[in-house]
Parts: structure tokens; C-alpha cells; sequence
């Protein structure tokens, strides 16, 4: 036993001596990013940031009075988390965005996964175990947040350093290779396959760990992110029909298990059937839907909204969209959505300008994250989609989304500061 602890210790002492950080860093540019950032991007995203901070306090005044006695207490926690945010959004934006090809790969997967495992020993509660409690500053930790994130970073790696490979057709040659291949009378088994396979698997485990957690949502919004980096990195649409046949069996194999959670169905039956348990499943969606109908095209006003006054349960989370739409009523809200539009609008401009294939490919996964969020968001407050419990970015409460949304903001910054955009308000 000594024998083989020595040698792996000298085996990790000759790694670690092999891995030069100086080189690494210089090889990619240096550890700073150099340049400015896009004024467009940051003025649209401090603007929703705004808005956002005004409807949460409007939103959730009454209930904050309510149950924690102060009407302020989710703008106070979350004007906390919104600076601490902006603090560290500007030190990443600093950062030199190429040096985290690797460290992210590795890094970020690990602590996610961990983190998620963490949750999954924690306490239950409503049936989910999505949180961690008791974490300094934020008080309770979402880990699927970083994960999110982490399979952005990941993805981006992996993909956007082997995009010859992703669109090759060469055949591999080894054995099992070869055979496959001459059953199948084409090359299936070719170069692209050691990067989409691999990519896949990252993507799926990714989406089960979150899944473990009952968190539906967040299981459909990082298969949905893993879906348009493959597309955007040009992956071969018969991928996507093999790992669409897979997810449908998956789904279909869980139905019949039992393993998809009670609640999950009921929210389903609830969708699909109008008068099902209206003082049950379909009271929060019910009383969603009256305040965006009762907004009209112009809105009651800012801070008038009558369903906020304890019908709309927890309307600091998932519905605050409908508050939204009953004070700022149609107007208020499409100018809101214009803003994400526009804001995402920028994104893409900097990823099509970026100056390598992994800048871009994160910043697009970034965007494109905060844009389906939104979407999906809508969708359930306006009772298009199953209640699946999904937060409206920068308008819900939340420390740890805001927090680490705010730091992917940083990541796009720094990709902006040397993207090839025109830098004028």
C-alpha cells in the first residue's frame, strides 16, 4: 500500500510539473481581456435588470408582508444579490474568455455535478430536492443554476475545438468500427461520432442529475440549450433523430415505471383539462390568467395589481410575468420581451463576430438560455405550456440565478471586448 501511494504520488507531481499555467495562459492571449465591452449589450441588459428589480418589488410587496413581515424583504435580498452580481460581472468580463476552454470543461462539470449530488441528499421538500440551505449570503443554493452554466462552458469546449471532426465523414478504422460500418453500408461509425457521442452523453447526464431533482423544467431547459449548440456547431441531423427516438423512449419507459412524480402528472391533467381541481391544481394558473386578462392593452398602472394581493401564490417566482401584464397590461409587457429580444439580438451580433468558434458558441448557449427561459416562462404564466415552475430571467427572485446569470453576462462582455462589432451607442 505505501509502495502504490508513493508512486501515485509521483505521478501527480509529474503531471502537475507537466502543466505549465504560464504557457497555457500566454498561448491563449494572457489571463486579461484587452478592448471595450459592448455598450448596446451592457446599457440593454442594465435596463432589464432595472425593470426587473421595480415589478419584483411591486409584485411581491403584499405577499412579503405577509408571510416574512416587511414588504421589502425579496427586493432587499435580491438588490444584494443583484450588486454582488454586477461586482463579479465585471471582474469576469476582464477576464480573458479563452483561458477557460479547459478549466471549464473540467472544473465546471465537477463542482455541478457535486454540488447537485449535494442537493439530492438534502432535505425534500414539495417533493424536489433542488436546493442546498443554509449557504453564506444567498441562504439557499440552486445547483441546476451552475449547471446550466457548466454545460454551456462544457459544450462550447468540446464542440467548438473539434468542428473538422463534427463535419467529417471519415470512417474510423478499427474493428468494431468497420463492422458496423459494413452492416450499416455507410460510414456511421465516422470522426464526427467520437465528438457527438461524447458531447451527448455530457449532455444527458447533465439533464439526469437535474431530472433526479424532480426539477422538470430545468431537465427540458438544458436539453433544449444541448440542442442548439449541436445545431449551431453543425452536428448531422440524423443525431438528433437517433437521441430524439432515445428521449422518447426514456419518457415513455419512466410513464410506465412510475417513475415520474405524482405531481408532475396532476400538473399535465391540469393543463389539459380547464375545470380540473380549481381550488387545487389549477388555482395558481387560474388566477394567473384573470390578472393577465384583466390588464388590457395599457395595464392598471405600477403597483395596482389586485390578484398580487395573495390569489397569485408565490408571485415573486414563476408567475411574476402575469403581475407584469395585469399593472403594465400588453404595451408594458412587449416592450419588456422587445427588451430581451433586442438584448438577445446583440448577443448573436457578438457571437457571429466573435473571434473563435468557442466564444461564440457561448455566448449564442448564454443567450440563447435566457431567451428560452423567457419563452417558456411566458408560456406557463399564460397557461400555453403545463405549470413546470420556471423563472422569468432577471424579473424573478432568486440570488443564486441572478448571480450566476449576472457572471454569464460577464463571459459575454468578455467575448465582446475583442468581437469584431461596432462599439457605438
Amino acid at each position: 500500500m505505501a509502495v502504490a501511494a508513493r508512486s501515485g504520488k509521483k505521478r501527480l507531481r509529474s503531471l502537475l510539473q507537466g502543466i505549465n499555467v504560464r504557457k497555457y495562459i500566454e498561448a491563449r492571449g494572457g489571463l486579461f481581456a484587452r478592448g471595450s465591452i459592448d455598450p448596446i449589450f451592457f446599457t440593454l441588459l442594465v435596463a432589464l435588470v432595472v425593470v426587473g428589480l421595480a415589478m419584483l418589488y411591486s409584485a411581491t410587496y403584499v405577499y412579503a408582508y405577509y408571510y416574512e413581515n416587511s414588504s421589502t424583504y425579496y427586493l432587499k435580498k435580491q438588490l444584494f444579490a443583484v450588486v454582488l452580481g454586477f461586482i463579479l460581472m465585471f471582474a469576469v468580463s476582464h477576464i480573458n474568455y479563452r483561458i477557460l476552454t479547459h478549466v471549464a470543461a473540467v472544473a465546471g462539470t465537477l463542482v455541478s455535478w457535486v454540488l447537485i449530488g449535494i442537493a439530492l441528499l438534502m432535505p425534500d421538500y414539495n417533493g424536489t430536492r433542488r436546493y442546498i440551505y443554509g449557504v453564506p449570503i444567498v441562504g439557499q443554493f440552486q445547483p441546476s443554476d451552475v449547471a446550466k452554466f457548466a454545460l454551456i462552458l462544457t459544450l462550447a469546449a468540446i464542440l467548438g475545438e473539434n468542428h473538422d471532426k463534427i463535419a467529417s465523414k471519415k470512417p474510423l478504422q478499427g474493428r468494431l468500427a468497420k463492422l458496423v460500418n459494413r452492416i450499416c453500408r455507410r460510414p456511421v461509425i465516422n470522426e464526427s461520432f467520437l465528438v457527438i457521442v461524447p458531447a451527448g452523453i455530457i449532455l444527458l447526464v447533465y439533464a439526469g442529475l437535474v431530472a433526479l431533482q424532480s426539477h422538470l423544467s430545468g431537465t427540458v431547459l438544458m436539453l433544449l440549450i444541448g440542442i442548439v449548440l449541436l445545431v449551431l456547431s453543425e452536428a448531422r441531423w440524423g443525431w438528433f433523430a437517433l437521441g430524439g427516438i432515445g428521449g422518447g423512449a426514456a419518457v415513455f419507459a419512466a410513464a410506465k415505471l412510475g417513475l415520474l412524480k405524482s405531481y408532475m402528472q396532476e400538473r399535465v391533467t391540469a393543463w389539459l383539462d380547464k375545470d380540473y381541481d380549481p381550488y387545487g391544481k389549477r388555482w395558481q394558473i387560474n388566477n394567473a390568467l384573470n390578472a393577465v386578462g384583466s390588464g388590457g392593452f395599457f395595464g392598471k398602472g405600477f403597483s395596482r395589481s389586485t390578484m398580487k394581493h395573495l390569489y397569485v401564490s408565490e408571485p415573486q417566482n414563476d408567475m411574476i410575468f402575469s403581475i407584469v401584464v395585469e399593472e403594465l397590461g400588453v404595451f408594458g409587457a412587449a416592450c419588456i420581451i422587445l427588451l430581451f429580444v433586442l438584448m438577445i439580438w446583440r448577443g448573436v451580433s457578438i457571437a457571429i463576430k466573435s473571434r473563435d468558434r468557442y466564444g461564440a458558441l457561448v455566448v449564442m448557449g448564454v443567450v440563447f438560455q435566457v431567451g428560452l427561459q423567457m419563452i417558456l416562462n411566458i408560456l406557463v404564466a399564460t397557461d400555453s405550456l403545463p405549470n413546470t415552475g420556471i423563472s422569468l430571467p432577471f424579473f424573478s427572485y432568486g440570488g443564486t440565478a441572478i448571480l450566476v446569470l449576472l457572471v454569464e453576462m460577464g463571459v459575454v462582455l468578455s467575448v465582446s471586448r475583442t468581437a469584431n462589432v461596432r462599439k457605438r451607442l
